[in-house]
């Protein structure tokens, strides 16, 4: 146990084996939904028969992914196949006609890209040249993307035709166990109760059952199924996704999961305080080989690309500062293999409170953002803004990419822009203006 200890750092990273363990399992608990969702999603475009195969192929590269980025990277950031990007691929499928196996085949070459990339430290240099004002912006943009998502999930806020959203209806049960929720783990908190996040989130879904607004668990144990019609079947595809009808596609995932996994980690890495004083992510070269190899992975065994989960914050929140953490949320992900009706029984209205708590506390990098200075001030705010107004991390970090050389250059302070951010905003423009 020394050893591992001492290969994680604990003592240097001022963590413990409780404290880590409670912040990898409060991480796969609010990401747990994937094991259902993703297989869901995808079993849309490539067939119901298929949901358990999907479902393998979604825990076994979260479980990659995951590992990979706590063993070799040491940081508590967790993984999975991403949402959006399954929906995207499903589209390809659908709308665009491609035919499963030639889209997994996309996404292995996609995977591959980004590993070159990796390999090649093109985007440790990208994340390195993220100017510190958008830095603390996106940790305050995910906060609010965090807690949006998490009062939505409590029913709090619901759709509106008119006004897009509006309050929903309170006087549910769901509704009031999550709030109930976010009182309970805020108090826990103040009382500086250890876990307090976790034991939020296991009290309201208990609660949930005991008084019978979710149904408890069908089961305890279900056994895995080998994606047997999934498994290599983008490898024999691989070739096929160079074609020039493809190619396109083959970018898009590669953009959007580029510059989605780039926001989550410096967000998430700025809440944690691992950027060091020039601001860059130490070993950032092996933490984005983290989903680069898991997307190839994840391909071949029949899944969307694989990307760094934003509900890592929840752990993080919790005081998870090594790969230890994501070491306990891998092995979940694993034991989800054979206790899916388990994971399966966590209503989201019982992750909500976890989700608003974890936004509240990413808000705090918002102070650390010059205010007084406009042109770090105005590129700030329309990056903390888009990010949950448009729902997605990539095009708020691409809004902010944008305006900041813009707004620098012509004010007369281009000295504070890395030639990098050039590139990247011209990148962007280019991106909304001439890619679907």
């Amino acid at each position: 146990m020394e050893m591992l200890a001492r290969f994680f750092r604990f003592k240097a990273l001022g963590t413990d084996w409780r404290t880590e363990v409670m912040g990898g399992t409060t991480t796969f608990i609010t990401m747990a939904y994937i094991v259902a969702v993703n297989p869901g999603i995808l079993a849309k475009a490539l067939g119901q028969e298929l949901f358990p195969e999907l479902l393998f192929a979604t825990c076994v590269s979260a479980v990659v992914a995951t590992l990979i980025m706590g063993i070799a990277a040491n940081y508590p950031f967790a993984l999975a196949p991403g949402m959006g990007l399954n929906a995207f691929f499903a589209t390809v499928v659908l709308e665009m006609g491609v035919r499963w196996d030639l889209a997994l085949g996309v996404v292995l070459a996609s995977g591959i890209l980004f590993t070159l990339l990796a390999l090649m430290r093109v985007r440790e240099a990208m994340i390195n040249a993220v100017p510190e004002a958008l830095k603390h912006a996106t940790a305050a943009g995910i906060g609010l993307f965090i807690a949006f998502i998490g009062l939505k999930y409590a029913g709090v806020v619901a759709a509106d035709p008119v006004t897009l959203v509006s309050l929903g209806e309170l006087r549910t049960g769901p509704t009031g166990l999550a709030l109930l929720g976010v009182v309970g783990i805020g108090v826990l908190m103040v009382r500086g109760v250890k876990g307090a996040i976790l034991l939020g989130v296991i009290g309201v879904a208990a609660l949930g059952m005991i008084l019978g607004i979710t149904p408890p668990p069908e089961g305890m144990f279900s056994l895995p199924a080998w994606p047997k019609r999934l498994f290599g079947a983008a490898v024999v595809n691989l070739p096929v996704a160079f074609d020039v009808g493809l190619i396109g596609v083959v970018f898009a995932f590669l953009f959007v999961d580029l510059f989605d996994t780039m926001g989550t980690l410096v967000g998430v890495s700025q809440r944690a305080g691992f950027l060091d004083a020039a601001g860059r992510l130490p070993r950032a070269n092996r933490a984005l080989m983290a989903d680069s190899l898991g997307t190839v992975v994840g391909a071949i065994f029949g899944t969307s690309p694989v990307t760094t989960y934003i509900e890592s914050a929840s752990g993080v929140s919790e005081g998870a500062r090594s790969g230890f953490a994501s070491v306990v949320t891998g092995l979940f992900f694993i034991a989800a293999l054979f206790l899916t009706p388990i994971v399966e029984a966590i209503p989201d209205f019982a992750t909500a409170p976890a989700l608003i708590v974890v936004g509240v506390m990413m808000m705090a990098s918002v102070a650390r953002i010059k205010w007084e200075d406009i042109s770090d001030a105005l590129p700030a705010f329309l990056t903390v803004v888009a990010i949950p107004l448009t729902f997605n991390i990539a095009n708020g970090l691409a809004v902010g990419f944008v305006a900041y050389p813009i707004v620098k250059r012509l004010g007369g302070k281009g000295r504070d822009v890395h030639p990098l951010v050039d590139l990247l905003a011209v990148i962007f423009i280019a991106r909304y203006l001439f890619m679907d």
